[in-house]
Order: structure tokens, then C-alpha cells, then sequence
């Protein structure tokens, strides 16, 4: 059976909003997940896949980066995962007549759901100058379009390399070979946008930008804080992890605006009771905290244990531990010690007995695991909570020891393996001399953009050539109107990709389209069938398989176009053997090993089973790479985010049936939403102080300093229990309302967890207005 594309004319006023979710998975979490892949890929394809992901000797979810457990189930994997399947291995094509049919103009009113339900797409395609269309084009020409222009520039900085988190460690390591080769070390990618906060927080604090646990770290917890993260729906395995801490005794507790499905209940669709039994209950105490009142609930918490230890003291902090592998503590107790507690109930809205609560749980176990995700990462003091976070931890010794440690959960399947490959626009001088030497060339030492300010740079036409290694850079984004005009302005640009996205319709003056392998393709070369590498959340790299055909003969791996367009447009500088490269990826991987800390014998390593852990100095023998030698406790000044009368404070987030931004359908059913995504999520009481109704059509304006307002037209107000103050809409819709200046300090991360807004009545339908400023 051929899946069909959406139909054009489909209207968010078809909206229908039932009653939330009280649980995540089971039965339901089977059907949504199975019946479109049966539907579109067929029953044979669909056994093929699903058996193979996430196996030994099978392929790495494209979805996001939750560890494999040692042991693998027969299904290992969620609805989501599934899902991310079944959008890719679809055997429905964009045919040479969708580019005839429709000119970038038309497409610009599409949805990304609807372009990403349009298929994949199976050859390169280019828009010219003075063209409003694509047109198909060999890969020869694609190749010396992209050579021509960089070739062309006056200073490689005029060019950027944006990279996406399912780009695999092969083709990572070669594309920021490539740019630092051409010169410049613009590599923006999808990391500045989500856990930029947490690399630059913890490689302050602890020495490494990573998680400290191991997967099997979850099971021998007594306490796990999950903190801005909804893995109901962003890492549904991870329920399956909290399931079983639970039966280990574990208790867990929430902190976050929106009390989530995933959150109060699970049924493990791997168990008989996952179908005729009750939920298992989740989180033991779940805060429903405000908007960007993080930081204040931890340094409320850290004063509770510093009190408790000035009440008995020695029995409370882990002196030994402190001494020896800490700095800073007199300082941070001396800072904390004047947490005002007045102003913790101000900024977090939670009452002194859910505080003492926490502090209560957290005195009572011995191993701690805190793990968070943007919902952290995305406040103006993301770096600054992190940093609040490792403080907690180091106080009692909850970091190198088993079911203890701070475990950040990535959102994209290998954007963690990016990094490790070089993929950043300042990587150290450790990393660069050792790439210099492997491959006999001097690297670019001036740092790069990051994705806001490679923004700026399109925008104030620094940037000539803009690349993308998969990724939608404009859909996820801060600022969508800025960010669309910059690109436009500029001389080309090039996406690799499998389907069609937001940044394939707002194009530089020509723009290419060059069609990937999925993940789930086999990737035949010279040498033979290939396999690629990745790594997840817990540091482990494995290897992925793909399983089928690839869906056209002209689609190409990421590794085969990124080093076609090296060879096109560096020839043999340097004597780099790019088609080598090309043809066997042991090269690649022999290289690797030469450059990357931790990968040596990575060709061996990778072809076991289970493949190997990446070091990691905190969790294995409690090493602190700072500048001081030791784990850094640090002293932060809380700066509560205001908010005036009238005003609540929005954040954006996923829906359910969503991936990044990619929109598998137009459904959120844990948050009780189908058939439209044009809502803000908003709690019965404060839209009866603002004199709105539930379902009431509004305008939702953002507020920012003495800047002009954003406003998104036509939405529905869902009255929904958030937090008191507080509001919510889906990204990459309510992007427009995040200035591209307001980012978090130290990382440049956009600040997307708590945006000024106001909401006024609408005359405009619902989900037909287009975003504006005003």
C-alpha cells in the first residue's frame, strides 16, 4: 500500500481538545506507533525494522540519544522511535513532477508537516539564481555548484557548516575535517540550540560536558530528580529505566511546569500488566515549579543540607569527598547560607513543606542521580542552575559512585558524538594540534560561529555559503522572521537531507537539495557494505547497521557527499585521500582513532557487540579535568526572572507526535489535543484574570526590553493545569516568539522556557496567521 500526502487544505480549525492523559504508553503507545508503520512502510518492512532497531548488529534509532540497556528487549524501542522509522523508511517519493508543480513561493504557507509527509527525496535538486523552482541535477554538477562558490570566497569564514545530531561519527569527523581544512571553524550545530548550557556549566564545574552515570547507574539509585524533562514523551525508554529504579527502590521526583503523562504513570508495553494492570506510578513528588525557578529550588535545597550538617555535625556532607576533590565549598556555604527563602517562594511558586519535602528525600538516600533537559538548558540562567546542580551533587559525594551522578538527557540520537568528533566552533587546541598532525595541515584557531550568531552573520552578509548536515536550522531556531530574511541573503545554500523541511522552502539566491541514506538504508561502497557509528547519552558508542534498500539509486550517504564535495572543491591539498575515505570508512575510523581522545583502536573497539564506553574522568575514577585539578563548587547569583501584571510566562516544547521538528502528525493525545497545533496551553484560573475563555481564539504577544513585539495570530487558549503564571505552545510554531538576542548567559542558547508574553482577543481564525512583528 503507497501512503498518500496530506491533503493542502487541511485547517487547525478542526482542533479537538479532550481531557489529559494520566499515564504513558501502554496499549495505546503499541497502536499509534504500529498501525503507521503497517500503514505506510507495509507488514514485511515494517517486521524488517522494527526487530533491528536499537539490536546488536542491527541499527541505531534515529530518534533520540536514551542508552541501550546491556540486555535488549525484542522490541527496544518507543512509539516515538517507531515513529521516526516509519517517516524515514516510507516508500513514498518526491517524483520529478512535485518540482515542476510547485515553486518555492507556493510552499512557503506550508506547514512542516506537510512537507515532511511529502517523501523522501531521491535525487539532488537546484534552484538557480532567477528561479522559483528545484530541478533535478547530477551529482557532478551538484559537486562543482558548492566547489565553485567556496572556492569563490574572499576568506573561508564566509562560509558555515551547520550539523545536525543524526549525522553519524563518520560523517561528523569528516565534515569538520572539511571546514577546517577550506579554513574556518564556523560549525554551528543543534547542540547551541539544546545542551550547550550543560557542556559549558559542567565543563566549568566537573571537567567534561558530559553525563557522569553508566545506563546501569538508573537501577542502583535511591533518589532520581528529573528536572525540565518530559520523557513520556522525548525518551519514552526512559520510563522503562525509571520502571525498573522503582522496583529497586528508587524514588523519584519531578520538577517541572506541566504535570506530563509520563510523568505520573507508565504501562510497560513489554508486560502483560502494561495492558490489564494499573500504571506504576512514576513520581513520588512531583513540584510543579514556575517558569525559570530552578536555580532557586536547588539553592534552597543545598541550604537545607548545609543545615542539617550544621545541626549534626560530620554525619551530613561527605567531608572526605570534599576535601579532596572539591574547591570552593567555603565560598558557595558562605552565599548559600543567604538564600532568602521569600524570595525561593517567589521565583518557584512551591510552598516551604514541598521545598523541606525534597530536602528531605535528598538527605535520606545515599546515591542521587539528577537528570534534566531543556527545560533547564533553555533559561536565561540555564548554565548558572547546572552549575547549581553539580553543586548539589558534590555536597554529598553523589558523583563517581555507583547510582549517583548527573545525567543530561540529549535529545538527538548522536548529537553527543558530534562533539566528540570535533563538531563545535571552538574546540580546544589539544584537538586541533592532533588533527593538524594526522592529517599534515594548520587548523584555523579563531573561533566560529555558533548557531545565533552564524544568524547574525547571514543576516549582516558575513556569511556567503551556508551548509547543513542534515537538521532544519530554521525551523528550530530562535527568531523565525530574522532568521528566514538572513538566510535569504545569502549566495547559497546547501542542505543534505531525506525529506523535505522549513529550510529547503527559505533559501540563499541558488540552494541545493542533496538527497541522504536513512539510517535504516544499507550504505554500499567501493569496499562493500559500510557500517556508521554513534554515541548515546551515557558516553557508549556502538555501531548501526542499515537494513534495507536505499529507496533510489541516487541518493548517497552523508560520508559519500560530504567528502565528494571536499574532493570537488579541495582537490588533493594536503594529500587527504577523500575518495579513499569515501570508499572504506575504516579510514575514516583509522583516523579517528590518530585524533579523537579516548577512540584509540576505534575500528576494533566499534566492531564488537556491545561496542565500548568513552572515558569519562568524574565517573571513573572521580577526576576533575578543570582548571584547578578539582571539582569546582561554585558561587551563582540568582536573578528571578520578572514577569508583569497581565503577563504569563511561556515556554515551547514538543508535542507528542513529534520529533525535534519534525511533525509526525497533527496529534498530542497525553496533552489531550488532535487535529491542529495552533494552541497555548494556559491554567483556567489565570485565563479568567485575563478575561479569556477556554477555547477563545487569541493573538500571544511577546514582550522583550525596548524591541518591537512578536506576535503569533490565531490561537486557541486550552485551559490546562501549568503552573500557576505560566503558559505553553508548541515549537517550531512559537519560535517567532524568542528574540535571536535573547539567549542564555555563557551559552548563547535561546532562552525558550521563559518568554514575556501577553494574550489578547483574536479576530483571526485559528492556525491561518502567519507570524509577524509588530
Amino acid at each position: 500500500m503507497t501512503p498518500k500526502a496530506p491533503r493542502d487544505d487541511f485547517s487547525d480549525a478542526d482542533i479537538e481538545v479532550s481531557e489529559p492523559k494520566t499515564y504513558a504508553a501502554g496499549m495505546g503507545g503499541v497502536f499509534h506507533s504500529m498501525e503507521p508503520a503497517i500503514l505506510e512502510m507495509g507488514l514485511g518492512r515494517t517486521v524488517k525494522l522494527m526487530t533491528k532497531i536499537n539490536q546488536k548488529g542491527g541499527f541505531d534509532c534515529m530518534s533520540c540519544a536514551w542508552p541501550d540497556p546491556s540486555h535488549r528487549k525484542i522490541a527496544e524501542f518507543c512509539e516515538n522511535g517507531g515513529k521516526a522509522v516509519t517517516w524515514e523508511a516510507t516508500p513514498l517519493k518526491i517524483e520529478r513532477a512535485f518540482w515542476k508543480e510547485h515553486s518555492l513561493t507556493s510552499l512557503e504557507d506550508k506547514t512542516e508537516y506537510w512537507l515532511g509527509m511529502q517523501g523522501r527525496i531521491v535525487e539532488p535538486v537546484y534552484k538557480a539564481k532567477d528561479s522559483d523552482h528545484y530541478e533535478p541535477i547530477s551529482w557532478d554538477r551538484a559537486f562543482g555548484i558548492v566547489a565553485e562558490h567556496l572556492n569563490g570566497l574572499e576568506h573561508p569564514d564566509q562560509a558555515s557548516f551547520y550539523t545536525s545530531g543524526r549525522a553519524s561519527n563518520e560523517a561528523a569527523f569528516l565534515y569538520q575535517l572539511f571546514a577546517r581544512v577550506l579554513g574556518t571553524n564556523n560549525l554551528p550545530d543543534c547542540s547551541n540550540m539544546c545542551h550547550e548550557s550543560t557542556g559549558t556549566a559542567m565543563s566549568y564545574s566537573v571537567g567534561i560536558g558530559k553525563s557522569t552515570i553508566a545506563y546501569d547507574d538508573f537501577g542502583e539509585s535511591d533518589l532520581i530528580i528529573i528536572m525540565g524533562q518530559n520523557p513520556g514523551t522525548n525518551h519514552p525508554r526512559m520510563l522503562t529505566a525509571l520502571q525498573e529504579a522503582k522496583e529497586n527502590g528508587a524514588r523519584i521526583v519531578a520538577v517541572n511546569p506541566l504535570p506530563e503523562a509520563g510523568l505520573i504513570g507508565y504501562k510497560d508495553p513489554q508486560r502483560v500488566r502494561g495492558y490489564v494492570g494499573k500504571p506504576t506510578q512514576i513520581a513520588d513528588q512531583f513540584l510543579q515549579i514556575r517558569s525559570g525557578g530552578d536555580m532557586a529550588l536547588l539553592q534552597a535545597i543545598s541550604k537545607r543540607v548545609l543545615a542539617a550538617e550544621a545541626a549534626a555535625p560530620g554525619t551530613v556532607l561527605d567531608h572526605d569527598f570534599i576535601e579532596r576533590h572539591c574547591d570552593g565549598f567555603e565560598a558557595f556555604a558562605e552565599h548559600i547560607a543567604q538564600v532568602d527563602e521569600r524570595e525561593v517562594e517567589q521565583a518557584t511558586g512551591l510552598s516551604q513543606a514541598e521545598i523541606d519535602e525534597l530536602a528531605d528525600r535528598y538527605l535520606s538516600s545515599d546515591k542521587v542521580i539528577i537528570a534534566w533537559a531543556m527545560g533547564i538548558t533553555q533559561q536565561r540562567q540555564g548554565v548558572a542552575t547546572i552549575k547549581e546542580i553539580i553543586n548539589l551533587l558534590l555536597l554529598r559525594g553523589n558523583i563517581g559512585k555507583p547510582g549517583a551522578g548527573a545525567s543530561p538527557i540529549r535529545g538527538h540520537s548522536n548529537v553527543q558524538g558530534d562533539r566528540t568528533m570535533g563538531v563545535w566552533e571552538q574546540m580546544p587546541d589539544s584537538f586541533l594540534d592532533a588533527l593538524g598532525a594526522e592529517f599534515g595541515f594548520e587548523p584555523p584557531r579563531a573561533h566560529g560561529v555558533d548557531a545565533v550568531n552564524g544568524i547574525r552573520a547571514l543576516d549582516e552578509g558575513r556569511i556567503k555559503v551556508w551548509m547543513g548536515l542534515g537538521g532544519n536550522l530554521l525551523g528550530a531556531i530562535s527568531d523565525t522572521n530574522l532568521a528566514e530574511s538572513a538566510m535569504r541573503k545569502t549566495e547559497l545554500s546547501i542542505q543534505l537531507s531525506t525529506k523535505l523541511n522549513r529550510s529547503h522552502v527559505i533559501t540563499g539566491q541558488e540552494a541545493l537539495i542533496l538527497p541522504v541514506l536513512g539510517r535504516t538504508e544499507v550504505d554500499e561502497q567501493l569496499s562493500g557494505p559500510q557500517y556508521i557509528t554513534v554515541e548515546d547519552s551515557v558516553c557508549a558508542v556502538h555501531a548501526s547497521h542499515g537494513q534495507i534498500p536505499p529507496i533510489s539509486d541516487q541518493v548517497r550517504s552523508e560520508v559519500a557527499i560530504v567528502g565528494g564535495i571536499a574532493h570537488a572543491t579541495l582537490g588533493d591539498r594536503y594529500g587527504i585521500d577523500w575518495l579513499g575515505m569515501i570508499d572504506d570508512y575504516d579510514v575514516i575510523r583509522e583516523h579517528i582513532s590518530h585524533v579523537v581522545p579516548g577512540c584509540e583502536s576505534y575500528n576494533e573497539k566499534t566492531r564488537t557487540r556491545d561496542g565500548f564506553v568513552l572515558p569519562n574522568g568524574p565517573r571513573d575514577e572521580r577526576r576533575f579535568d578543570t582548571a584547578t585539578g578539582k571539582a569546582r563548587i561554585t558561587v551563582n547569583e540568582l536573578e528571578p526572572v520578572v514577569c508583569p501584571p497581565g503577563r504569563l510566562l511561556l515556554q515551547t516544547m514538543r508535542s507528542h507526535d513529534q520529533f525535534n521538528t519534525t511533525i509526525y502528525s497533527l496529534n498530542d493525545r497525553y496533552r489531550g489535543i488532535k487535529k491542529g497545533r495552533s494552541v497555548i496551553f494556559v491554567h483556567p484560573d489565570d485565563l479568567a484574570e485575563l478575561g479569556l475563555a477556554d477555547g477563545q481564539t487569541v493573538d500571544i504577544f511577546s514582550e522583550w526590553k525596548d524591541q518591537p513585539d512578536r506576535v503569533l495570530r490565531g490561537f486557541r487558549t486550552v485551559a490546562f493545569p501549568t503552573a500557576r503564571g505560566c503558559a505553553a505552545a508548541y515549537f517550531p510554531e512559537a519560535n517567532v516568539l524568542v528574540p535571536l538576542d535573547s539567549t542564555a548567559l555563557e551559552s548563547n542558547t535561546p532562552v525558550s522556557k521563559a518568554i514575556v508574553i501577553r494574550l489578547e482577543p483574536s479576530s483571526t481564525p485559528v492556525g491561518v496567521g502567519r507570524p509577524v512583528v509588530v
